[in-house]
Parts: structure tokens; sequence; C-alpha cells
């Protein structure tokens, strides 16, 4: 029988053992940058939050543009201060040499995922995991227009039936913006690559006057709409439909839109390596966490059970396999990455 002054020593132990356990835990964490906004707002409620229910691991987000985090990344691992775990990059940008350079290789990860029916095919390969896929479209006022709304690129360039401000982004991948002054300047949509960079910069000449917002976070595409900034901009989806959410008058084309998508990388090195991988395994397996996040955002997850979780109101606004068939421009990735240096060249001697 063990003493009962002994006891009290004993219990106080076992609370110092069981209680730095618990901070231990606690105390772990992963980080990760997004965009911000109600882009974060949505991962975190959906994603993040329940994330660190289950596991006890904090996930810490640090807002910065898509430019940024592809730079940050790169000078990290250069530099060998890795500071930051993972980020969501362009699935273009993935795809890249470069992008291999300072991301981990997901091929070993990988291989508990694929085959399985759940999950699209390419949800998690070797230069990331799927975060999700949805349009760069053009958005509109539908208050601002007397004789009907927009619907093409060639829509944006007519000042006369469609007046008002114009807003296009302006950061490292001008490709979405070239790409639509060719459309509006009658390239069909099957000769779109390789882009014509010239002819495309002229046709942006013809519209500069009009662009009031050079947009370069979605933050800032959203809050120059419900400024009054422009009438017809060329914004993501996922912004596009959160001033939806907030009630506002906004309305979008199909007929004007790039499908785009995002991967989730792993930065080599990363100080909360586990973690991380623990965070994309999470989302891979949680189609309740996809469906939440992608009913805010409006996207299409990687999960085909997360797609049937989302509200039919939701899934009839995503990109309709018609629509992609008919309508939808789908980017060519080499070209993009293989000419990314000189059309960032030529796009800042214009831009400025």
């Amino acid at each position: 029988m063990i003493e009962r002054t002994k006891i009290k020593p004993l219990l106080l132990a076992a609370c110092l053992v069981l209680g730095g356990a618990a901070a231990a835990q606690a105390g772990e964490q992963v980080i990760i940058a997004t965009t911000g906004g109600a882009y974060d707002a949505a991962l975190r409620k959906f994603w993040f939050g329940p994330f660190t229910e289950e596991t006890g691991i904090k996930v810490v987000s640090v807002a910065a543009t898509n430019a940024e985090m592809r730079a940050k990344a790169a000078a990290m691992v250069k530099t060998g201060n890795v500071t930051w775990d993972l980020y969501p990059d362009g699935e273009i940008q993935a795809s890249a040499e470069a992008h291999r350079l300072t991301s981990e290789d997901l091929t070993e990860f990988c291989k508990s995922f694929q085959g399985r029916p759940d999950l699209v095919e390419d949800a998690c390969v070797s230069a990331g995991a799927g975060l999700f896929s949805t349009a760069t479209l053009l958005a509109y006022d539908p208050t601002a227009f007397k004789d009907g709304n927009p619907s093409s690129w060639a829509d944006m360039w007519d000042q006369t039936k469609f007046p008002g401000g114009r807003s296009f982004p302006n950061f490292d991948d001008p490709w979405r913006v070239m790409a639509a002054a060719l459309l509006a300047d009658g390239v069909p949509r099957d000769k779109l690559f390789p882009l014509d960079v010239e002819r495309a910069l002229n046709k942006l000449d013809e519209i500069r006057p009009a662009i009031s917002l050079w947009w370069k976070t979605g933050d800032q595409s959203v809050q120059g709409f419900r400024n009054g900034d422009y009438s017809i901009g060329q914004i993501w989806l996922t912004r596009a439909n959160t001033l939806k959410a907030e009630g506002r008058q906004i309305g979008w084309s199909k007929q004007a839109s790039f499908l785009v998508g995002d991967r989730l990388t792993i930065i080599k090195d990363a100080p909360n390596r586990a973690n991380a991988m623990k965070l994309v395994g999470y989302w891979l397996d949680h189609p309740e966490a996809q469906a939440g996040v992608c009913e805010e955002l409006l996207c299409t997850p990687p999960s085909r059970k997360a797609l049937d979780l989302m509200s039919p109101a939701a899934r009839a606004a995503l990109p309709s396999d018609e629509d992609i068939r008919d309508y939808i421009v789908i980017p060519d990735a080499k070209w993009i990455n293989d000419n990314a240096a000189m059309m960032l060249e030529r796009w800042n001697a214009w831009i400025r």
C-alpha cells in the first residue's frame, strides 16, 4: 500500500507530466500563407478551425499576395531561413521548374490518396495537393447598364454600350489580362495560345484610359466593387461570390472566363513539416471541410463527395462540363511557364 503522505507528490508529478504534454501539444502549430479576407475566413471556419479541434495543432495564417508568396518562398529556401510551412500556389505556377526548386516533392505523401474514387485523379501530385479550382472571369454591376449586361471580353471594350470604370489585375502573371484582350480582339478561343503579346498590348491601349483599378489582391478587387470604382472587371469567381453573399448586386459571365486552380505547396525545409502534411491530409480526407469552403467561396473541390454535399444552387453556379466545352478557356500552362519572364518584362514596361 502506498503511504497517504506519498499520494499527493505522486498526483502532483502525474499532473506535471500531463500538463507538460498538453502544453507541448498546445504549442504545436503550422504556418500557412493565404490571400486574406473572405478567403482566409472561409478556410479558417471550415478547415483550420476543425483541424485544430481534432489535432490540437494551431493554424497560423499570414496574409500575402500570390506574387509575394512565391517570392517569399523562394527567398526563404535560398537563405535557409524558412519560417512558413505551406501556401496555395496557382496550378499553372505549380507545374513550373521554379516551383519544384522551392517546394517539397509530395510523391510519397500522395501514394495514400491515389486511386481513391472519391477524389479527382490529380487531387494529389508531386507538385502539391489540390485545394480547389475556380475561374477568373468578367464580373459586372447589373444596375449600371440600360440595355442588357456584358457577357464577353469584347463587351468590356465597348465603352459606349457599357459605360463606367474597368478593372484588371496587375501582378506577376499577366497572361489572363493579355488573353482577355486577344479574345476581345476577335482571336478564337482555340487559337488563343501561343499568346500574341504585341497584339494584346495594342488592344489594351484602347481601354487603358477607362481602367480605374489595377488590383493586386482579391480584397482590393472586392473593395473596389463596393466603392463603385468600376462597373466591369476581371476578378476571381470566389471574390465575386463574396460580394453576392453580402447581398450586393453583381453578375458574372461564364462565357468570359478562364479556368484556374490552386495547389497546396509545402515549402522545402518547412519548420513544421509534419504538421503541414497533417493539414493537407486533413483537407483531402474531409469532404465536409471542402464542401463548406467551396459553398462559401463558390469553387470546385477535389473531392466528389464534397461536391455532393454542396447545395444545388452552389453546384449550378459552378462551371459545368458544357461551359468548359463551349466557353471557358483552359490556359496552356506549359506555354505560360515557358514564356513567363518574357510576358512579365513586356507587361511591366507597358503598365508603367
